[in-house]
């Protein structure tokens, strides 16, 4: 029972925006104003890094110098004094940490308290608005998605920085030792960072559709474990385990999509990372004759393989995880808010609830023929071949002890228990779980009320019910005091501060705003006292639907049209006069429940030593 299908749409989605204008370059909008005003904290940020840079280049120029002018030369002391040049040039880089993360903060910090701060706005907007909307997203946004933003961003930032003075470095000392080898060196590079980056919008939106469809699995778990009665009662399970399998299907099938779009990351990767040490090896004669050492070789092979591979895959792997996160992320922020669900517009005398219909009472809205029930192959039958049928604004009792088979008869007539023999019709055709939801209500004795506020607990059944349907029905039912204690229908619910009683009003108005063609009330009204009971029943009565009640007191049977009369497989039907003069069983029960002051002078008193009847 959807209250409505929002979160099968991703969150954040406007169909109004062209199809064009992706996630990234939303972000890349709003992105940058915030770079501009912080220029000067990138620019610091730059110039510690340059120490980066100086290591990078001297780490494999030092080496080429080492072999060159040093082992090779036959000066071993000039290539240890190249080699201690190369390693002391590490120094600097640790040093500059501080410094690169100190200014990492001015640029991290900012993001976020920016952040919290729109959504703090958005939610304060959506409550003090007219619609008095607040949603669990700005919540959602203000404790953990912005702090999925923040960490992003600084890895981000860190690797992205890292990734370019390294670069440089790398490319600077490689011109110094041969031009000719970015000849080789860069075509790969070049390759396999445009196949990368043509991945990203289509990784954004692969990862942005998976979210969406783990976001809309997710919801939808958690309120079918908190739905599981209801759907039972509804005889639904069919209809759910096949919504739970099309999303299901559907988170799987945006995983395989990124899943795919990864591999593809992966070639690039291998492209950039793998591809220039194989093709310097396989180049290395054509560069030796062209005036390259092989000092320059293995200074070279120190570039590839010591600071350009880490840095790309560094850079990628960052891209590729966080980086896609961050964008989804910060897109979820650069949306529009989503619009609260539109207010019902009050009732007039043109959209009024039409009159309720006056069907022919004969008309058959449930049927039983010749139904068998047993709850085991060798077990006893509790129904045995009744034959039952309840027409339309009829109102039927079930009487008799307890364990006779009341609940079991409700659940039968529900649908939510298949008979061992015979036939469930619900008007006329055989009864299908499909066709629950739209024939019948089943009410148990314990009433599901889910944390919420109370109008949407009172429109479960029935979404678009307007406020003054809600104020007609809590006046017919008996909610006024519930509803005069809560303070507003947009009182917030809280199950374990309600009493059963309470739990079981909301359950009838919940029903009684559905007016389902029947309502079975499977002692729904037990924990109600009398004169709510009886408020309760007059007004489902007055509904053109047919109302079947296990009567929880015996004033229930005498309201009815009819009254069942249940001892095990063993049946009587008719009306309470009717039983009166044929039924020991409901005498019985009619004595057992009577009030003392009730009785006719002259009656037999002998009942007042019989020991209290269980609960019928």
């Amino acid at each position: 029972m959807k209250r409505g299908d929002d979160r099968a749409r991703p969150v954040g989605h406007d169909p109004a925006r062209p199809a064009r204008d992706t996630a990234l370059r939303r972000v890349a909008r709003e992105a940058r104003p915030f770079l501009r005003a912080r220029t000067g904290a990138i620019l610091r940020l730059s110039g510690w890094s340059l120490l980066e840079f100086a290591q990078t280049f001297l780490s494999g120029y030092g080496v080429a110098r080492a072999l060159d002018d040093g082992f090779l030369a036959g000066r071993p002391a000039t290539g240890l004094l190249w080699l201690a040049v190369a390693a002391v040039a590490v120094l600097p880089s640790v040093l500059a940490a501080r410094g690169v993360f100190g200014r990492l903060a001015d640029l991290v910090e900012p993001l976020r308290d920016g952040l919290v701060r729109r959504a703090v706005a958005r939610a304060l907007s959506g409550a003090l608005g007219r619609s008095g909307h607040v949603g669990t997203r700005s919540l959602s946004q203000v404790t953990h998605q912005s702090e999925i933003a923040r960490d992003g961003w600084a890895g981000l930032v860190l690797t992205l920085r890292s990734f370019v003075f390294t670069a440089a470095g790398a490319v600077t000392g490689l011109l110094a030792l041969s031009p000719a080898l970015l000849l080789i060196v860069l075509p790969p590079l070049v390759l396999g960072a445009a196949l990368f980056l043509g991945t990203l919008p289509p990784m954004a939106a692969r990862q942005r559709a998976y979210l969406a469809a783990d976001e809309a699995y997710a919801a939808h778990a958690g309120e079918l474990a908190a739905s599981v009665r209801d759907i039972a009662a509804a005889g639904t399970a069919g209809r759910t385990v096949a919504e739970s399998r099309a999303l299901a299907d559907a988170q799987l099938a945006a995983s395989r999509s990124l899943a795919r779009w990864s591999a593809v990351r992966v070639v690039a990767l291998a492209v950039c990372g793998r591809f220039p040490p194989l093709l310097l090896l396989l180049g290395a004669p054509w560069l030796l004759r062209n005036g390259l050492t092989p000092g320059g070789l293995v200074g070279a092979l120190t570039y590839l393989t010591q600071a350009l591979a880490p840095a790309v895959q560094a850079l990628m792997t960052m891209l590729g995880t966080a980086g896609g996160r961050l964008v989804v992320v910060l897109d979820r922020f650069t949306d529009a808010p989503p619009p609260p669900a539109d207010e019902p517009a009050p009732a007039t005398s043109d959209d009024s609830p039409p009159p309720p219909r006056n069907p022919a009472r004969d008309t058959p809205v449930a049927e039983l023929h010749e139904v068998t029930f047993a709850y085991g192959p060798r077990a006893h039958p509790v129904l045995d071949r009744l034959s039952l049928a309840v027409g339309a604004g009829e109102h039927l009792a079930v009487v008799g002890p307890s364990g006779s088979g009341k609940s079991t008869l409700a659940a039968v007539l529900a649908g939510t228990e298949r008979p061992t023999g015979g036939a469930v019709r619900w008007r006329g055709r055989p009864a299908r779980p499909a066709d629950a939801t739209s024939v019948r209500v089943l009410l148990p004795q314990h009433a599901y009320v889910f944390s919420g506020s109370l109008r949407d607990n009172l429109r479960y059944l029935r979404p678009d019910a307007h406020d003054r349907e809600i104020a007609a029905m809590a006046d017919a039912v008996g909610l006024d005091t519930l509803l005069s204690r809560l303070g507003s229908l947009d009182a917030a619910v809280e199950p374990d501060r309600l009493s059963q009683g309470e739990r079981q009003l909301v359950a009838l108005g919940r029903a009684y705003l559905a007016a389902p063609p029947l309502l079975i009330l499977d002692e729904a009204t037990s924990r109600l006292d009398p004169a709510a009971e009886t408020r309760a029943e007059l007004a489902f009565a007055t509904l053109p639907g047919a109302l079947v009640v296990v009567a929880h007191r015996l004033s229930s049977a005498r309201r009815a049209d009819r009254t069942l009369v249940m001892d095990g497989p063993r049946t009587q039907c008719g009306t309470p006069g009717e039983l009166l003069r044929s039924s020991a069983l409901y005498r019985d029960l009619s004595g057992l429940w009577e009030p003392e002051e009730e009785r006719r002078p002259g009656e037999e008193r002998a009942i007042r030593s019989t020991p209290p009847p269980s609960p019928v």
